[in-house]
C-alpha cells in the first residue's frame, strides 16, 4: 500500500489556474502510474489524468485535455496537476490515486489501489 495525501486545492475564479500535488509514500513510486480524479456531488468519480511510471506517458479526459497537465517527479515521490483555464463545471473533489500494479498504464478507477483523501476545488463563475 501507499499513502498519498494532496494539496493544493481551493477557490479560483473561472478562467483561473490551480496547482495540486500529491504526495506518496509506503512503496516505490516510481514503478506505478500516478491518477488523478475527480468526482462531483451526487455524480460518479471520474478520470482526469495520469501519468505513467516514467513520466513519459499521459492521457486525459477529453474535458480536461488542453487545460491541464499531470506531471511527476520521481526524486520527490510526488505527482502534480496543473489547471489552467478552469470552469465552474471543474467544480469537483480532486483525488490521486496509485495504480494497484506496477509498470502498467490504467485509467479506470477499479484499477487504482490506493486513494488520497481528496481536496477541493471550486471554481467560480
Amino acid at each position: 500500500q501507499v499513502q498519498l495525501v494532496e494539496s493544493g486545492g481551493g477557490l479560483v475564479q473561472a478562467g483561473g489556474s490551480l496547482r495540486l500535488s500529491c504526495a506518496a509514500s509506503g512503496r516505490t513510486f516510481s514503478s506505478y502510474t500516478m491518477g488523478w480524479f475527480r468526482q462531483a456531488p451526487g455524480k460518479e468519480r471520474e478520470f482526469v489524468a495520469a501519468v505513467g511510471w516514467s513520466g513519459g506517458n499521459t492521457l486525459y479526459a477529453d474535458s480536461v485535455k488542453g487545460r491541464f497537465t499531470i506531471s511527476r517527479d520521481n526524486a520527490k515521490n510526488t505527482v502534480y496537476l496543473q489547471m489552467n483555464s478552469l470552469k465552474p463545471e471543474d467544480t469537483a473533489v480532486y483525488y490521486c490515486a496509485a495504480d494497484a500494479l506496477a509498470y502498467r498504464m490504467v485509467v479506470a478507477v477499479g484499477g487504482f489501489g490506493s486513494w488520497g483523501q481528496g481536496t477541493q476545488v471550486t471554481v467560480s463563475s
